[in-house]
């Protein structure tokens, strides 16, 4: 379970940031957060990039099935006109699919009083910081670092291992197409080829 940053005399808007691999609950952490502040009868709006269909044309949708309502959008700018002036709280999951001026309208939310909370993998396939995700991190208050599980030795995964052979940074996929490593076995490269096993607890 992960503790929420602690707000007590934060009076101006803010930015936190869920990160992590894939697997690892970024999702299901933003909706946890954001189903709070909803609770607490704040102002909530959410949004997702318009190339993530995989669940819901619509929904924030977490690997457990949790979702929430979200409005889809093309490009980072259009926050700025659709985020209501009452709004309290922003979410935006699946940030590293936005363009590279996310966290330059993310500050300005910031500066008109919202809480903006934005969930996104850290690096891609490849290893790689993700589009906008490292400055994300660089103007953020608050980061929460999330992880999985290596299926192969249990360790704490921080890649995301691509299973599909496809070249393109961009490929929206589940368990067919993905799985979360730990530093060693990412690198190991394609295990059940080299015909390494799962470790298993007698």
């Amino acid at each position: 379970m992960f503790l929420e940053p602690h707000f007590k005399g934060q009076r101006s808007g803010w930015i936190e940031v869920i990160t992590g691999s894939m697997f690892s609950g970024k999702t299901e952490e933003l909706i946890r957060r954001l189903k709070r502040a909803q609770i607490a009868n704040q102002e909530v709006e959410i949004f997702k990039p318009t190339i993530d269909k995989r669940y819901d044309e619509t929904k924030v949708v977490s690997h457990n099935s949790n979702s929430i309502h979200s409005r889809t959008i093309h490009h980072s700018a259009e926050l700025l006109s659709l985020v209501e002036e009452d709004t309290e709280v922003v979410g935006i999951d699946e940030a590293q699919f936005f363009d590279e001026k996310l966290p330059n309208y993310c500050q300005e939310l910031a500066l008109r009083g919202k809480r903006v909370i934005v969930a996104g993998l850290d690096m891609d396939f490849k290893g790689r910081p993700f589009g906008p995700m490292p400055d994300m991190l660089a103007v953020a208050e608050y980061i929460t670092k999330v992880h999985a599980i290596c299926p192969h030795c249990g360790n704490l995964a921080t890649h995301s291992y691509r299973l599909a052979e496809d070249p393109n940074t961009v490929l929206l996929g589940e368990k067919e197409s993905y799985e979360p490593r730990c530093r060693n076995c990412y690198a190991m490269g394609n295990i059940l080829r080299l015909g390494i096993h799962k470790k298993h607890k007698s």
